[in-house]
């Protein structure tokens, strides 16, 4: 993922209220069960730092999080990058009231570049991954709330 590509932009409707949608993206023990299971915390607040590893195969990828916005309800933004390796990003998840429905909109935009020699931090993993976070998984977790 590179400084010059378009933000990776993923959006999915849901049948839930605004308040389930936003404990699903914020919560701990939540968030646990739809993104990644070993985040160790996780706070809504701007200036909240955490950390967690996750192995392939061949790499271990710390992630590094910080959280740089909220809005309640309706925005949560959080610096993404990697011990170890160049790139930085911001991961953007909005809500939006449509109807009987919440529409979430997840922006990732690229502020540094990513090592192009790697795999994983090509565009097109980088799509996939969010596609499957938030039109499988999350869409999943949602459907049995």
């Amino acid at each position: 993922m590179r400084v010059s590509d378009e933000p990776i932009v993923v959006e999915q409707t849901f049948k839930a209220t605004i308040e389930t949608v936003w404990k699903s993206i914020t919560e701990i023990d939540l968030m646990r069960q739809w993104y990644f299971e070993n985040i160790p915390s996780f706070q809504p607040e701007i200036g909240f730092k955490t950390q967690f590893n996750v192995k392939t195969e061949e790499r271990d990828f710390l992630h590094m999080w910080k959280i740089t916005e909220v809005v309640p309800m309706k925005k949560i933004v959080y610096n993404w990058k990697y011990d170890g390796y160049q790139g930085d990003s911001l991961v953007q998840f909005e809500l939006f009231k449509q109807n009987n429905s919440i529409k979430l909109r997840l922006t990732h935009t690229v502020i540094e570049s990513f090592p192009e020699d790697l795999p994983e931090f090509s565009r097109e993993s980088g799509i996939a991954g969010w596609e499957y976070f938030i039109k499988q998984s999350l869409k999943e977790y949602l459907a049995k709330t």
